[in-house]
């Protein structure tokens, strides 16, 4: 079988042997070419052609931000950052390596004496032979960080105080934190419901993704608290290693095993809101790989709720996707960057309906 071949870009020179070393041990993998700084791999990009690249973060020159949006916008080849810190600057420049192309980001299996240190390396090359196989697209240049919008709400958008919908909630994992700040850059600051997130991240990023979010999107955004009451307008994003869910009008946290492999799990999440909303609740499900949150959102649709999936035209990895269309879990597929109108439609539409029905029982029932 032939191996998958790795470009390793790591300054420092023990972590890179290091790397070396984890990566040439693995049966599916081969390194192609190990270098210390992005411009190098650059040059060499087109002469070596790797499958996958290993790209650190803390960089001399271009850091790996920069690297990725070059590397995204030339010659896309699939991107794991792979990085040691969860400092707020490094977690800034690894989330927006994220929005420029990159797929996922794995803690750097350091220290060979830790006791977990061979599990971080299985995952790191479990990682790089998955992602290999994506399909990435190029993407246009220039590429900058998009500036925080806050819109006010569109004229055709209006709150209802009968409003069918009293919650959202929103699955994604590969290619989720770039489909996650266009939705929900598209909704208006007066939105009328909470927003429950399930985007499977590496844990110890986790924290970082949540105040990354919080910068980038019109609302609040922070990781969720048990027992909590969600509110309108404030987006509760599932801690690591924690199923996420609605119980009696409060979130709540448990340790239930993974679902399809993971926790937080997006079915966990979408059955919660089948059996606490059931109607009122709207389920998104982004791009990802695998079947996780497929499952839940054919319960939420079973029950009424309204439930879409990104379209595959959008979609970085069309995996969960495509698996909740499989079910005939979706009521619909939108291209990423429609989903949020959609979401408006159908909170106006379910509100004047509401106030229809009111209208009706007051008819019936006068004084």
């Amino acid at each position: 079988m032939k191996k998958i071949r790795v470009m390793i870009i790591e300054d420092s020179d023990v972590v890179r042997m290091l790397l070396e070393e984890i990566i040439s041990r693995d049966s599916r993998l081969e390194v192609a070419a190990s270098v210390a700084n992005a411009e190098e791999g650059l040059r060499l990009l087109n002469t070596v052609a790797p499958d996958v690249i290993s790209l650190d973060i803390r960089l001399p020159g271009m850091n790996g931000f920069q690297a990725t949006k070059r590397i995204m916008s030339e010659r896309p080849i699939p991107i794991v950052v792979v990085s040691a810190s969860v400092e707020k600057e490094d977690l800034k420049i690894s989330i927006n390596a994220l929005k420029a192309g990159a797929l996922t980001i794995v803690e750097k299996p350091v220290g060979t004496t830790r006791a977990n240190f061979q599990e971080m390396a299985d995952h790191l090359c479990t990682q790089l032979a998955i992602m290999s196989a994506v399909k990435v697209i190029r993407q246009r240049r220039p590429l900058s960080p998009t500036p925080v919008v806050r819109p006010s709400s569109p004229q055709a958008y209006q709150v209802h105080k009968n409003g069918a919908f009293g919650v959202l909630g929103i699955a994604a994992s590969t290619g989720g934190p770039n489909a996650l700040e266009k939705l929900l850059n598209g909704l208006p600051t007066d939105f009328p419901m909470p927003i429950l997130l399930v985007q499977h991240i590496t844990p110890s990023f986790l924290e970082g993704f949540a105040s990354w979010l919080d910068d980038v999107c019109p609302f609040a955004a922070a990781v969720a608290r048990d027992g909590e009451i969600p509110v309108a307008g404030k987006v509760y994003v599932a801690p690591a290693e924690r199923h996420l869910q609605v119980k009696a009008g409060r979130i709540s946290l448990d340790l239930s095993p993974p679902v399809s492999s993971q926790r937080p799990s997006g079915t966990v999440l979408f059955e919660s809101l089948a059996r606490e909303f059931g109607s009122r609740a709207i389920g998104i499900l982004l791009t990802g790989m695998g079947d996780d949150g497929a499952k839940g959102l054919s319960e939420l649709r079973a029950v009424g709720g309204y439930t879409i999936v990104e379209d595959e035209s959008t979609a970085v990895v069309y995996g969960m996707p495509q698996a909740a269309v499989r079910l005939g879990a979706a009521c619909e597929a939108l291209p990423v960057h429609d989903i949020a109108a959609r979401i408006l439609d159908l909170i106006a539409d379910s509100g004047q309906e509401g106030d229809r029905r009111e209208e009706r029982n007051t008819a019936n029932h006068p004084g």
